[in-house]
């Protein structure tokens, strides 16, 4: 079992999602967050004076799935979230860590039953 985190654009956030319904990933947990890496950030005009905005709206993917759908789901963020053909800077990253066990509440299950 992995866990994989997705930081990306949230403008993205819908071809992701449809990208990974289609190789039939369909839980998903999303939240925003902020961040920066090669972009560093922006500036910004408030009241006449320029300010620098050193963090930028992201939205993190944190998607658990059995290691047989690692690959497809890499795949299906990196397809939904690449900005043109070849990408552009800040279009994020994915990590994928490995998930010592899941637990799901409601009936009990452990490991790969409950992904």
């Amino acid at each position: 079992m992995k866990l994989i985190i997705a930081i990306i654009q949230p403008d993205k956030l819908e071809a992701v999602k449809n990208a990974l319904t289609d190789v039939e990933v369909v839980r998903l947990t999303v939240l925003d967050c902020q961040g920066f890496g090669r972009q560093k950030g922006q500036t910004e005009a408030y009241r006449g004076h320029e300010i620098a905005v050193n963090l930028l709206r992201k939205v993190q993917l944190q998607i658990a799935v059995n290691d047989e759908f690692v690959e497809p789901t890499v795949g299906a963020i990196m397809n939904g979230g690449r900005t043109g053909a070849h990408g552009e800077i800040g279009d994020g990253k994915i990590f994928i860590l490995p998930m010592e066990d899941c637990v799901r509440i409601r009936t009990g299950e452990r490991g790969i039953d409950a992904v």
